[in-house]
């Protein structure tokens, strides 16, 4: 799997301002930044982000997921601690 791939799929499935994947052989990371995250904490958070790539990751396509989920407000405060 590739990451414009799961950047796709996410964007798909969920209202993104942002999105960010970066990975590779299985293993990836995902910055999303949305509104959808306002009052969430980081579990539900990360559960949002999750939900559209379970069939990837039980087919093992994604082996491992690293998320960072924001509000816009969170990623304009924390946007360089990021690198971005």
């Amino acid at each position: 799997m590739h990451p414009t791939e799961i950047e796709s799929i996410l964007r798909a499935a969920l209202e993104l301002d942002e999105i960010h994947v970066q990975g590779e052989n299985g293993h990836f990371q995902v910055i999303a930044v949305s509104p959808l995250f306002t009052g969430m904490n980081r579990v539900k958070k990360q559960q949002t982000i999750y939900a559209p790539l379970m069939e990837h990751i039980a087919s093992n396509a994604i082996h491992a997921l690293s998320i960072k989920a924001f509000t816009p407000e969170e990623w304009q405060r924390d946007r360089k601690l990021n690198g971005f």
